[in-house]
């Protein structure tokens, strides 16, 4: 596979959960890697203690990992949520609590990428009056992520695993990163390009790669079938990682696969690891 001159991070929301997170740090460095990338860390609480933030800042540092993307809050994830910031009642308001929060740790640690998962439809309610709290919170967010020079992610998840969400392709992420920049005027939300996903959704990879690398501000990939690592399933990422080279991204390429860590990263030489 060539890999030369492209960048990869380890997410440590899906890899390494057999240890403590506050020990995941050490152990993606301990194999070979210097970047990472966190879902919210504390599912159920979008404003945590300031020692709790500490102690994340300090396990990254110690270890020499880099934070290179961390989820805004999101609710039950993993589990049946997938965001919050356009969900109307209390999870929104956890949404909102928690952007500042976010925006500020990810200053704290160098982290330059902030993801915003657009939430659920929720029965009962028209998904119009979702829409317009969903971009209103956005906005929010994408002001956040500026303040402290950060870009805003919006992700396109799968409909096979995620029935509820409405963004389950990437003309529809990249309609709603639009309509915030249109509205903040800042051109910092950007399109969170997870292969996966996208593939799962059927879509054609090498036209997404051309149409949308240039709105991209973080990559990430599992093969198909299985969310497994590389080489597990149908995907050729040799092909589609030197499509996004040669269509000129040179950003972070995330690990959000599922593997137990014996075995997990054989696929990616050693070299390859540290950025």
């Amino acid at each position: 596979m060539g890999l030369s001159d492209q960048r990869f991070d380890v997410n440590l929301s899906i890899l390494f959960t057999e240890l403590p997170l506050l020990e995941r740090p050490a152990a993606a460095a301990a194999a070979g890697f210097t970047a990472v990338e966190l879902w919210w860390p504390w599912i159920d609480l979008p404003t945590p203690e300031q020692a709790e933030l500490a102690a994340l800042r300090d396990a990254l540092n110690d270890a020499g990992t880099q934070l290179v993307g961390l989820n805004f809050y999101a609710g039950q994830l993993p589990g049946p949520d997938r965001g919050a910031l356009s969900l109307p009642g209390a999870e929104s308001d956890r949404f909102r609590a928690n952007i500042d929060v976010a925006a500020d740790f990810a200053q704290s640690v160098g982290c330059t990428a902030l993801n915003a998962l657009y939430g659920n439809r929720v029965e009962g309610v028209d998904p119009q009056v979702q829409d317009s709290l969903a971009l209103e919170n956005l906005v929010s967010a994408a002001r956040a992520a500026d303040r402290v020079g950060a870009v805003l992610l919006i992700e396109a998840l799968n409909q096979p695993e995620s029935p509820l969400y409405p963004l389950v392709s990437a003309p529809a992420a990249v309609e709603v990163v639009d309509k915030v920049n249109a509205a903040t005027g800042l051109g910092n939300a950007k399109f969170l390009m997870d292969l996966y996903h996208l593939s799962m959704n059927g879509e054609d990879l090498h036209e997404v790669i051309d149409r949308y690398t240039g709105k991209t501000g973080h990559v990430q990939i599992a093969d198909n079938p299985g969310r497994g690592a590389p080489g597990s399933g149908d995907l050729d990422f040799d092909d589609l990682l030197g499509r996004l080279k040669k269509a000129g991204y040179d950003g972070w390429i995330g690990l959000e696969y599922k593997a137990s860590t014996q075995g997990a990263f054989d696929w990616l030489p050693a070299e390859s690891r540290a950025a």
